[in-house]
């Protein structure tokens, strides 16, 4: 998988950087009492990425814990970046059924233009825009039909300097094709073009890049792909976009913002050679700003920019650089209402146990109660699980999950005890404490068959 590096961004960020203005780095800036976005929900964390499969595979280090907590218990976007017209459906309907069956939404990054990062370190893509029609064609039929989110195209629209004019306004109809055969695939998809970053074009010129590629038929646009911007100077810029875009007749576009490596330092851009980067605001979409529909991490945390490191491989050097001091991730409360709506479309191998829903309401008395949903395929399976307090507060908790035929391979928010048969799952040091009535999650994977639909919980 090749994922963007930043190498044309340096100029920009140097240059315009001093007239930005000084914000603290990292923090949300609300606008004011506006509610979030048009999202809501949980977005899903793949568990076949490459830092899940890092930790997995690398108990006994020392990093570990830090980059398991911090960014393997995390939702990250799942990139489509190489060309391969005949299998991407059958790739994007695997990854959606399995976020469909854990009720969750899931995060793809389009990387597929033709003339990819101008031929820089991320260089790829379809070899013509015909092609790539196909392609995202065939990419549109994988989708289902239930929430998704789509960052198109990273710097398509940032970054033009390698192409004439002839070859912009064919990459801007490129673009507003392939996000209306997206919407023709999955109704419910929705779709964020590029809008680069706050210290790169003007939020007028990006206004104007984001109406010449149809913006008006998407549903907003992200920025700070593989950045570190602060979130507050990155808010600002957006509404400065949106500002421009209403000027123009063009109405209700929100923002996304890529938080994955701003919680720290700016400067030079590439995130291989600093340790001052740190991730930034956890994902969610619960992000209290009307304007903005979701903070994300579209750029996986621990994947190299290629400066001392190829572009896209995950590095636990890095991870553990960007992790290590950062704020420990939030605890969680379980949705009240599960979606209506049953997935239409499948995984490729599809889950043979429904999951299952965590009560709304915990049953009366002390203690802590366990609920697990199991999302179950041929050969392994994942699993949710949520610790839910009694009428008092509880200040650590253990979980007791029976595992007779199948074997715990990573877990996520918990400490393990065990593989098979008896397996304990105990709190962190960020999740022990859970409030009255309230709640919070974990999850594991493992092969084999999965756990039944009850655990065990007491108290520490």
């Amino acid at each position: 998988m090749a994922i963007l590096s930043s190498l044309r961004r340096r100029s920009a960020a140097f240059s315009v950087a001093a007239v930005a203005g000084a914000t603290a780095v990292g923090v949300c800036l609300a606008v004011s009492s506006a509610s979030a976005g048009t999202l809501s929900g949980a977005l899903y964390r793949d568990p076949s990425s490459a830092v899940v499969r890092w930790v997995a595979a690398n108990p006994g280090d020392s990093r570990t814990a830090v980059i398991r907590d911090k960014i393997a218990s995390q939702p990250q976007a799942r990139w489509f970046a190489n060309f391969n017209p005949s299998t991407v459906q059958s790739e994007v309907s695997g990854f959606i059924g399995a976020a469909n069956a854990a009720q969750q939404i899931p995060v793809l990054a389009v990387y597929e233009i033709t003339n990819r990062d101008c031929g820089g370190a991320s260089a790829g893509g379809a070899p013509d825009l015909n092609q790539y029609q196909t392609w995202v064609s065939n990419f549109a039929r994988g989708l289902g039909n239930q929430t998704v989110i789509i960052i198109l195209e990273t710097d398509s629209l940032a970054l033009l300097t390698c192409l004439s004019s002839a070859e912009i306004n064919a990459r801007n109809a490129a673009i507003s094709t392939a996000t209306r055969t997206i919407k023709s695939g999955n109704p419910n998809a929705k779709v964020y073009l590029d809008g680069g970053h706050s210290t790169w074009n003007s939020a007028n010129e990006t206004a104007n890049r984001l109406r010449a590629a149809g913006v008006q038929y998407a549903d907003g646009f992200f920025t700070n792909v593989s950045n570190y911007n602060s979130t507050s100077n990155e808010a600002n810029f957006g509404r400065a976009v949106i500002s421009a875009l209403n000027g123009m007749g063009i109405s209700g576009k929100r923002q996304v913002i890529d938080t994955s490596r701003n919680g720290g330092a700016s400067g030079d851009w590439c995130g291989d050679d600093n340790t001052d980067r740190r991730i930034g605001q956890y994902p969610t979409t619960n992000t209290g700003d009307g304007n903005i529909d979701a903070y994300l991490w579209v750029k996986p945390p621990g994947e190299a920019d290629g400066c001392r490191f190829t572009a896209g491989s995950f590095q636990p050097e890095l991870a553990f650089s960007l992790a290590n001091g950062a704020p420990n991730p939030p605890t969680t409360t379980p949705p009240t209402t599960p979606p209506t709506t049953p997935p239409t479309t499948p995984p490729t191998t599809p889950p043979t146990t429904p999951p299952t829903t965590p009560p709304t309401t915990p049953p009366a008395g002390d203690g802590c109660y366990a609920s697990i949903a199991v999302n179950q395929w041929a050969g392994g399976f994942t699993a949710s699980v949520t610790v839910t307090a009694g009428q008092s507060d509880i200040n650590g908790w253990t979980v007791t999950v029976a595992l007779p035929n199948g074997a715990v391979t990573s877990a996520w928010n918990a400490q393990v005890s065990g593989t098979s048969g008896s397996v304990g799952f105990t709190n962190v040091s960020y999740n022990g404490r859970v409030l009255g009535r309230q709640s919070t999650n974990f999850g594991f994977q493992g092969t084999g068959t999965g756990p039944g639909v009850s655990a065990a919980c007491v108290t520490n």
